[in-house]
């Protein structure tokens, strides 16, 4: 089955050369240059993922895809200027699964791309309930002390592998492809700790003392059951 891609760029060559580069029998694309054109184009076409620049002509690109996540299931990709953590903080946070800097390669942004598109959502999976958590992977609906939590689908997958291995070490590889399958060699070197950094901020008391998603240096993560 063929998937889309809808990509949402001002800039009609890099546009043009996403989709070039990207191009095969199995993707269909959809070119859009303003956000108003791709809320026309996503209720219309089953998108399978979005690409998009945070700055846009008619909006914050941070901003949409807060808006996307929150009433779709759409993975998306950000593309920024700026290679800044401060960037990858605010892009995760609005849950995005993947950003990428420019200038990047072509070459780099398909495999990123295709990892993303290989990703298998979380489904069927049991719930984790504790006496403070209540995480539903299935519908995506996770709770502390019955307070709504919003994650993104990177905190997702860390979360799902660190609960389903209690007080057991997960190095950093392991997680680095668990979450990035088949991508890993294209990754920042600092996303996963962005991304365990605004996990802590979401669900720990205090994020800079972490009781349940400990660090074991030089090893990896653990999610210690208290």
């Amino acid at each position: 089955m063929r998937k889309t891609i809808l990509i949402l760029e001002d800039d009609v060559d890099l546009a043009e050369g996403i989709e070039l580069s990207l191009q095969c029998e199995e993707l269909n694309f959809i070119i859009c240059s303003t956000i108003a054109d791709a809320r026309k184009a996503i209720p219309e076409q089953k998108i399978d993922l979005m690409i998009f620049d945070i700055n846009l002509p008619d909006g914050n690109g941070l901003e949409f895809c807060r808006e996307i996540k929150q009433k779709v299931s759409i993975p998306i990709a950000l593309l920024t200027a700026k290679d800044m953590e401060l960037d990858i903080v605010k892009g995760l946070e609005s849950g995005a699964d993947d950003y990428i800097t420019k200038p990047f390669s072509l070459m780099i942004l398909r495999a990123r791309i295709r990892a993303l598109l290989r990703r298998n959502p979380i489904k069927d999976e049991p719930e984790y309930n504790d006496s403070i958590f209540l995480f539903r992977f299935e519908t995506m609906e996770f709770y502390k002390n019955g307070i709504p939590v919003e994650l993104s689908r990177t905190e997702q997958r860390i979360l799902y592998l660190l609960i389903s291995n209690p007080n057991i070490i997960i190095t950093r590889d392991r997680l680095l492809e668990w979450v990035w399958p088949e991508g890993t060699e294209y990754v920042e070197d600092n996303a996963l700790s962005v991304a365990i950094r605004r996990l802590r901020d979401k669900l720990e008391d205090e994020s800079s003392k972490p009781k349940y998603i400990k660090t074991v240096y030089g090893k990896g993560y653990m999610w210690e059951n208290l």
